[in-house]
């Protein structure tokens, strides 16, 4: 492994993310901004919703904007390197093997998903104060679930640049990206779909339900949330199944 060049790689990501400063603003601030706004703001404040509701939302908010970042921070700059600028070709040269160079995709790609979750809660703070009742009891835990959806995020980045052609990518959000947000227990507890037992369990197959729940066990355990222990070791699943995937993807994608 050469960390020389991983290093290298990674500070030429960093230094692309620099130079379309504006363009990652307004990707990374201005979506989940929208989302507290309406959601948070409107709803409530017109009195469609309780009070109560900034809080319960906030965690599924924070857990969209980390995965529609993570994978559009991976899969849009895959998909062009493969498909039309052929940029990937330098980056294969590189003294380092092929799985090295997705892995530091990835981390990329967590770094943004990161920021993207972490900026909601200030941007709550402003925007919905008073009456968002958040509380981190253990930063160990918050922290490992903010790194395990992260992880999640990109590693789908991956899967989805290295599976999708350009002309589907309009596909892609409407297919898999729209309905895994709206059948993810973003607005909602999981807990509110025992009136549609037969959608309970089969929304289970879909990440974000752990991301959102396992947010919400964290920063509001004041609402019903499914058994953390189960959260946490589910996203760990998710998170092998989609490196594994993606890396497998990544390199038959270089080699073909």
């Amino acid at each position: 492994m050469n960390w020389k060049t991983f290093g290298a790689m990674l500070a030429r990501d960093a230094h692309v993310a620099k130079r379309n400063a504006i363009q990652l603003f307004l990707q990374t601030f201005l979506q989940p901004l929208l989302f507290v706004f309406v959601f948070g703001k409107v709803m409530v404040g017109s009195g469609y919703m309780p009070p109560e509701y900034k809080s319960l939302l906030l965690p599924g908010i924070i857990a969209i904007s980390m995965v529609f970042t993570g994978i559009w921070a991976v899969a849009m700059p895959l998909i062009a390197e493969f498909q039309w600028t052929r940029e990937i070709e330098d980056r294969l040269l590189a003294p380092i093997s092929v799985g090295w160079i997705a892995v530091e995709k990835v981390i990329a790609g967590m770094l943004q998903a990161l920021v993207a979750g972490l900026v909601v809660i200030p941007l709550a703070w402003l925007v919905l104060r008073p009456g968002v009742d958040i509380s981190i009891h253990s930063p160990l835990t918050f922290t490992l679930m903010m790194v395990l959806v992260a992880t999640f995020a990109a590693g789908g980045g991956l899967v989805l640049g290295c599976s999708i052609n350009q002309q589907h990518i309009g596909l892609m959000f409407g297919m898999v990206i729209t309905p895994m947000i709206f059948f993810g227990c973003t607005y909602y507890p999981w807990s509110a779909l025992k009136t549609f037992p037969f959608l309970q369990k089969a929304v289970l197959i879909n990440p974000l339900v752990y991301a959102s729940e396992g947010l919400r066990a964290t920063l509001v355990p004041q609402f019903p949330h499914l058994s953390l222990t189960a959260v946490l070791i589910m996203l760990l699943v998710f998170d092998v199944l989609m490196l594994a995937v993606g890396l497998r993807q990544f390199e038959k994608k270089s080699v073909s």
